[in-house]
């Protein structure tokens, strides 16, 4: 029983990711892009037009102005880039 609850959760987080993750993609709302686990080689490659304003052990949250943004983190080697700075986003400090 408990191996399904656990499973289940995880589908559960999978799928919620996977939202965020399609509505970062499709939508331009979020200020700034949250990108977890960023690498050294990811951070290199960014465009000089992309902001580093926070990174913690989390994540870097990144802004641009750019309406091709997300394209941009994704080409630079990002896995997954998640919505930040929405009213109602935990803080990641």
């Amino acid at each position: 029983m408990t191996i399904k609850w656990l499973m289940g959760l995880g589908v559960l987080g999978t799928g919620w990711l996977a939202l965020l993750a399609s509505v970062m993609l499709l939508s331009s709302d979020a200020p700034a892009a949250l990108v977890p686990l960023a690498t050294a080689d990811f951070i290199d490659a960014l465009p000089d037009h992309i902001s580093i304003t926070d990174t913690t052990a989390l994540g870097t949250v990144l802004v641009s102005d750019d309406a091709d943004f997300v394209a941009q983190l994704y080409r630079a080697g990002a896995v997954v880039v998640l919505p930040a700075g929405l009213m109602g986003c935990a803080p990641l400090t």
